[in-house]
């Protein structure tokens, strides 16, 4: 199966399904909710964002109850590296510009709407490999407090790009 963990089809598409956006989520589609609405939510993020050439960008958006949320942006050659989030789920979204995931199972390009959920110990890589600056929001609960880097081993086209 090619789409190990993206959340199925774009709930933003259709909104009458979604649970209104708790400032307080409990649960994974709670999470996935809040992910969605401080996407969409452009007027609040998009004139916090920076791009800085040494260095991806971030700025914790919202912090609740047993999460934070952050903004994040992406120059072209800007990655992440292998990591996992330690004890943290996560949702995240491509807000703008495209995002290259690499996984066991190969590259995914992700592009703004669709969200992606993972799981503690889930082992990504996420680089800028478009010619454009991207932006992505994520939710991480509990709070990311952890960040395990991993031996560059399934992502042989980012190998060499430098991550902070």
């Amino acid at each position: 199966m090619d789409n190990d963990n993206e959340i199925a089809g774009d709930p933003t598409a259709l909104p009458h399904l979604l649970l209104p956006a708790s400032r307080h989520p409990t649960t994974v589609s709670g999470f996935a909710g809040l992910a969605a609405s401080l996407a969409q939510d452009r007027a609040a993020w998009e004139p916090l964002v920076r791009y800085d050439a040494t260095c991806r960008w971030y700025h914790r958006l919202r912090t609740g109850p047993g999460y934070d949320a952050w903004l994040l942006s992406w120059v072209p050659g800007q990655g992440s590296g292998r990591h996992d989030h330690g004890a943290s789920h996560g949702v995240y979204t491509v807000v703008r510009g495209a995002l290259t995931e690499y996984t066991e199972h190969g590259p995914r390009l992700l592009s703004p709407g669709p969200l992606r959920y993972f799981a503690p110990g889930f082992v990504h890589a996420v680089v800028n490999a478009a010619l454009g600056p991207a932006v992505s929001v994520h939710v991480y609960f509990p709070g990311l407090t952890h960040m395990p880097r991993h031996a560059p081993d399934f992502e042989p086209s980012v190998r060499g790009v430098a991550s902070c």
